[in-house]
């Protein structure tokens, strides 16, 4: 057997590219859940900003 594709070419280092790709998703997701989670923060304090300056307005207006 001289050309298994087992012990032969980019499927023998699967197992190393494997990792070394699931690595990469991890960090990626990872940072992907922290942009959505300050995106969800500034989205929310931008809603109550402008809530409480409409109140404020609301109020005071003659």
């Amino acid at each position: 057997m001289e050309d298994d594709p087992l012990t032969e070419g980019p499927a023998a280092e699967a197992p190393a590219a494997a990792d070394t790709f699931e690595k990469r998703r991890l960090a990626q997701e990872t940072k992907n859940e922290r942009q959505v989670w300050y995106f969800l923060a500034y989205f929310l304090f931008g809603i109550h900003f402008v809530a409480f300056v409409m109140i404020y307005a609301v109020r005071h207006a003659k």
